[in-house]
């Protein structure tokens, strides 16, 4: 029995974002399942079975009104039948409802890279900017949202060289909920109790992240910290957006894993 509770221990479950699917987590996993840990890539119901094409062909209508509690509440389900809880990490958006699943008591730890805000944080000029664009638009409350080729570049891989802003781009940029972007910009739905977590966390930023800024990332850092849990913060320098897959996501990725390794050292 302890055998199974280490390997379960083992098991890390990568949150996907808004705008792209399971498969920008293809660069970033590798190096967790070298080091011998499950890598475990949940994504939306609405989501499964189709690929970015046939996603970016034809969207399909629910998915303009897919809230984040419903988005919260299909990983929730999906991380409590696993046999013990595991390491959560969330990117973007993903790192906004990796916050809220440790709020609900989901999740043994939590990474929370360049996080989408919860509720209370006030967005700089970048990230209004950013999510303008959705809610301006006539019933953007039901409708998906496609970023365009332009827009990725600019805002999402601006540090990333343009090859791999393209091949990103092609691979697994979708649309996405319109009505996620009015939450987060009203605080919806998006709130959280930082005297409820238990669990460490982990909250990282990118100099150069024009969706998520620097200001964001510390700010949640600043209210999860009213946590008597373990609550720290990285700094990547020159990173965009696009941490996780431009030159540089080695070290990303190293970051995670040796902040991962240390919950076991610290364990009574």
């Amino acid at each position: 029995m302890a055998d199974a509770g280490k390997a379960a221990d083992r098991t890390v479950v990568l949150i996907h974002g808004l705008w792209v699917t399971t498969d920008s987590w293809a660069d970033f996993r590798k190096p967790w399942e070298d080091g011998g840990w499950t890598v475990l890539t949940p994504t939306w119901d609405v989501l499964k079975g189709r690929s970015a094409a046939s996603l970016n062909a034809s969207a399909p209508a629910e998915l303009g009104g897919l809230t984040v509690g419903r988005i919260v509440d299909e990983l929730q389900a999906v991380i409590e039948a696993l046999p013990s809880p595991p390491l959560l990490v969330g990117h973007s958006f993903g790192g906004l409802f990796a916050q809220m699943l440790l709020d609900r008591g989901v999740g043994r730890a939590g990474i929370a890279i360049n996080p989408a805000p919860i509720g209370g944080i006030i967005p700089g000029g970048w990230t209004l900017t950013a999510a303008l664009p959705p809610i301006l638009r006539w019933n953007g409350w039901n409708r998906p949202y496609a970023m365009s080729r332009s827009r990725w570049a600019a805002r999402f891989a601006n540090a990333a060289p343009v090859g791999l802003q393209n091949s990103s781009y092609d691979t697994y940029v979708i649309p996405t909920p319109g009505r996620v972007f009015y939450q987060a910009a009203f605080w919806a739905g998006t709130r959280i109790d930082p005297r409820r977590r238990t669990q460490p966390l982990l909250i990282t930023s990118g100099d150069r992240d024009r969706l998520v800024t620097p200001y964001l990332s510390r700010a949640a850092w600043r209210i999860q910290s009213r946590s008597a849990a373990r609550t720290d913060f990285h700094r990547f320098p020159g990173r965009s957006h696009l941490l996780l897959a431009e030159p540089g996501r080695e070290e990303v990725a190293d970051v995670c894993l040796r902040w991962a390794q240390t919950l076991d050292e610290t364990k009574p």
